[in-house]
């Protein structure tokens, strides 16, 4: 009987052991939901790792499902929190996080010298490293790109159907579309995006609604249109493959009465630390590296082309540094921004 149990016993006690070492291997020191694209975040991320020692658990938004995949997550998973860190692409969504009480306040001794104006007040979320909204130019299709100016040249009847524009429902077109009804007024903004919002529902839309920001830039850089709205990061992409593109800074110029620029809008990585987070120790320390200079100018001199926010961080010189920058409320963004989605997708959902 002693040697027909052995094996048994021998069985069950290599499982424990089996089922230990998977387990150890499976919980890492920290879990960061990230919603700045993987191809530019892992290897930082992956840096922290082999300096620090510690092993973190990324998890990534999808590009369709830019920010709001993720946010969802965190309020789903509030009583009983997995994430211990949300690095966001953006400011507004981060905003509404906190406004909902899901994020807990730090004040990271990395972030002295960032201003004010990419701060929490209450330390609860911080800025860095942000992008523009920009337009993407196709220079042999486009004889004098300079005669684009701004966002009213998209609804300009001479470049119908040679245009593209992101669906505003995520990401930083998400943002930039809210960020609208306060630079332009209601009316203003309403009418220019319920104009791409209809038009798109023709068989030949004047505006071409596309997925994403990757997705318009790709239009345009392979020549199937003329010039679109994207980010300066996905930008970036296109002139680094050698793509026959420019970059413009739109409304950079005073009105035609001479109004004040109404300058593009800034969108600052944000990141941010969750209340009861399971990992607070591990979290401030990812928090801290983070935001250092060094981390904020890898990220100006990578492929995403990153705006650092401090005047002190060096930058290359394809990186936008003297710009005319959107006057908008990051704190009244983010308190609206549940309303103004409801409010496009009935727009872009139902042209």
């Amino acid at each position: 009987m002693h040697r027909t149990l052995r094996p048994t016993l021998r069985a069950l006690l290599s499982l424990p052991v089996g089922l230990l070492g998977l387990c150890a291997c499976s919980q890492p020191d920290l879990i960061v939901y990230v919603s700045l694209d993987q191809e530019f975040s892992q290897e930082l991320i992956q840096e922290f790792e082999k300096e620090t020692g510690l092993s973190v658990r990324a998890e990534y938004d999808t590009e369709a499902n830019k920010t709001v995949g993720l946010v969802q997550r965190i309020i789903e998973e509030a009583k009983v929190p997995r994430c211990d860190v949300y690095w966001n692409n953006e400011v507004a969504q981060t905003v509404r996080l906190a406004n909902l009480g899901f994020l807990a306040p730090y004040t990271s001794p990395s972030a002295e010298g960032i201003p004010d104006q990419f701060r929490d007040p209450d330390g609860r979320w911080t800025g860095f490293a942000a992008r523009a909204r920009c337009l993407i130019v196709n220079t042999e299709l486009v004889a004098e790109p300079e005669s684009i100016h701004g966002m009213w040249d998209l609804l300009d009847p001479s470049w119908a159907g040679r245009v593209a524009f992101a669906r505003p429902l995520t990401g930083t077109t998400l943002t930039h579309a809210c960020a609208l009804f306060d630079a332009i007024g209601e009316e203003a903004a309403l009418r220019y995006l319920t104009t791409i919002a209809e038009g798109s529902a023709l068989d030949d839309p004047p505006v071409h609604v596309a997925q994403s920001n990757g997705r318009t830039r790709q239009l345009v850089e392979s020549g199937q249109l003329a010039w679109a709205w994207t980010d300066t990061d996905d930008f970036n992409v296109a002139r680094l493959k050698g793509a026959p593109v420019m970059r413009i800074l739109p409304d950079q110029e005073p009105g035609p009465e001479g109004q004040p620029p109404l300058g593009t809008l800034l969108i600052p990585n944000t990141i941010a630390i969750l209340k009861d987070a399971p990992h607070r120790s591990a979290a401030e320390r990812f928090v801290d590296w983070v935001l250092s200079e060094e981390v904020e100018k890898r990220m100006a001199f990578s492929r995403s082309a990153q705006i650092p926010v401090r005047a002190s961080v060096p930058r290359p010189p394809h990186v936008a540094s003297d710009l005319v920058a959107m006057r908008v409320s990051y704190a009244a963004l983010g308190a609206q921004i549940a309303d103004r989605t409801r409010t496009l997708k009935e727009l872009f959902l139902n042209p």
